[in-house]
């Protein structure tokens, strides 16, 4: 039977690039793979025709010369001095299209690693968020087994040939018509394996240990933030790169101020008579002194006063927020014999006042029950 033409195996133009061969012939390969059609004689017959089609068209001598003659006659070699094999030929194509899709990988040896990232909570005083700081902190880590060097083999011993892989770090599965290659599980790719393990390490070569490292916490953090440390995490496998440290904040409470973003907020209890007089008060702040505030004359409960830039930075190297002034009037609970009768000659006249805010909130409920 005369075998198809290439280019409608691949469903492509005669006049199709490289790029569209190749996309095509994926789109068939995946279609027809013998994995997804276990025993089907058919379609494993068109994955072969497909592979062949693009062996041919993705050689530029071999599309050269077919494009001028067509399919060999029966028998014949094949398309110029190197010809086309199928049997030899299939794995590279597929491994060169597909790569680790189907758990194939062109090359021997383990492949490099990157090591894992660590996570580091790390608990801070409120000050030392706002300003910054520098924190010394122990993080658990892997690191080469002294005793073995790293081997992971006894010491006066060296690891052997895996037997499994005869050293090659790679063993190789029967997939339907073609091999697959996989990282040896015994030697975990890295084609040796010591038969008389290190008794510190228990032959993996590497034990935990402990690294000391300083922080540096920029100002203006908060709770959350994240300091990422490049190259601090755990060490890479097969001559990898390290992974990185995240530092993960958490800020403590203080007992008088609170965050809101860049601005601070503290309370500050006030007199009745300093609120209703005005008065020029002390406040703290957060460098551990006490500033001025004018508390003005009428002033209510929950007034916010601000003092301007004595809050936290926005971020490193930031302007700084506001500290805010909340003020709590404090209702005295405790009243000797005169203060008793000076409140009460106070309600008094308070009471002909005819614009207080009392009086226009009851005007306001007579008028709703009118």
């Amino acid at each position: 039977m005369p075998k198809r033409d290439c280019y409608e195996v691949l469903e492509v133009h005669r006049n199709a690039t490289e790029a569209e061969i190749k996309k095509a012939y994926r789109k068939v390969a995946l279609a027809c793979h013998p994995d997804r059609h276990p025993g089907d004689a058919e379609a494993e017959a068109r994955f072969k025709e497909a592979a062949e089609a693009y062996g041919i068209l993705s050689d530029p001598a071999k599309r050269a010369h077919y494009d001028q003659f067509g399919h060999p006659a029966e028998g014949a070699g094949g398309y110029g001095p190197q010809g086309f094999d199928f049997r030899s030929n299939v794995d590279d194509l597929f491994g060169e299209i597909f790569g680790d899709i189907f758990g194939q990988r062109r090359g021997r040896g383990p492949r490099p690693e990157r090591g894992s990232d660590l996570r580091y909570n790390l608990s801070i005083a409120f000050e030392e968020a706002v300003f910054g700081c520098t924190r010394e902190i122990e993080i658990p880590v892997r690191r080469a087994c002294d005793a073995c060097g790293g081997t992971g083999a006894r010491r006066g011993t060296e690891p052997t040939a895996c037997p499994d892989c005869r050293g090659h770090g790679r063993v190789r599965l029967q997939q339907g018509f073609f091999q697959l290659e996989r990282d040896c599980g015994r030697c975990a790719g890295s084609g040796r394996v010591a038969l008389d393990p290190c008794p510190d390490c228990r032959g993996q070569g590497a034990v935990r240990a402990r690294r000391h490292l300083s922080v540096r916490v920029p100002p203006g953090v908060e709770t959350g933030t994240r300091l990422r440390v490049t190259g601090e995490g755990e060490g890479g496998a097969h001559g990898g790169p390290p992974g990185d440290l995240y530092v993960v904040l958490a800020v403590t409470e203080h007992p008088i101020f609170v965050r809101e973003g860049p601005d601070v907020l503290c309370t500050v209890p006030v007199s009745i008579g300093q609120a209703a007089l005005g008065a020029e008060i002390e406040v703290p702040t957060l460098e551990g002194e006490t500033a001025r505030a004018q508390v003005p004359s009428g002033t209510q409960h929950g007034t916010v006063l601000r003092l301007k830039g004595r809050g936290a930075p926005r971020g490193p190297g930031g302007r700084r927020g506001d500290l805010k002034i909340v003020v709590q009037v404090e209702v005295p609970t405790r009243l000797t014999a005169r203060q008793a009768e000076l409140l009460r000659e106070f309600e008094a006249l308070r009471e002909e006042e005819p614009e207080s805010a009392i009086g226009r909130f009851w005007d306001k409920v007579r008028g709703l029950f009118a």
